[in-house]
């Protein structure tokens, strides 16, 4: 037996945190950010029979308003929040190229073995991830899905579905209100997710 799943990935626009480094910190949106996600959501057909978020306030209250909208069924998922970025949390890459720029750099060329200080390790977020990819797909198998989260859980999907290494996680580009589509095909027990289309705002 085939059962086919779409399941749309939609990264909240821009916060009041600017760009710093917000990871688990609970920004809200801008003004900018709530046009960025309705600019999205509106070049996508709205068929989706759940909308899954993220808790923080960023993803969930645009998802809130999004599901009294369309009518749709809203769960938040408390395992879709943002990666912890430890002792960078609020900081600008700016400042830290003031006052740590060897350790930014390394980050950057490689965030699995260079993580923040305090951070919330690489392998344990993707532990965390990509459980609840796995629950998400058995749990709405042949349904049509939004998950609102952030860039950060969407460039793990990603990575996981295209098997790239997590080495380069951060060469994978999700702009704010950046829409990705992942088409899951189920047969008998075995899964296959491919990632079809995506835009931005």
């Amino acid at each position: 037996m085939v059962t086919q799943a779409t399941i749309d990935l939609l990264r909240h626009g821009e916060t009041t945190g600017g760009m710093r480094y917000c990871g688990s910190t609970d920004h809200a949106l801008t003004e900018t950010g709530w046009r960025q996600m309705w600019a999205s959501v509106e070049r996508t057909p709205m068929q989706w029979q759940h909308i899954i978020t993220s808790p923080l306030q960023r993803c969930a209250r645009f998802a809130q308003a999004l599901a009294e909208r369309c009518a749709i069924p809203l769960i938040e998922e408390a395992r879709l929040r943002e990666i912890h970025l430890g002792a960078w949390e609020g900081r600008s890459a700016a400042e830290l190229m003031l006052t740590d720029a060897a350790a930014l750099a390394r980050f950057w060329q490689n965030p699995l073995d260079h993580p923040p200080p305090q951070a919330e390790h690489l392998l344990a977020f993707r532990a965390r991830i990509l459980a609840t990819w796995h629950d998400i797909q058995v749990r709405f198998a042949g349904q049509h899905i939004l998950l609102v989260t952030h860039s950060g859980v969407m460039r793990m999907l990603v990575c996981h579905i295209q098997q790239r290494p997590m080495q380069h996680l951060l060469e994978i580009e999700v702009p704010y209100a950046a829409m990705k589509t992942v088409e899951v095909i189920w047969h008998d027990k075995s899964c296959q997710a491919t990632l079809k289309t995506g835009h931005s705002a």
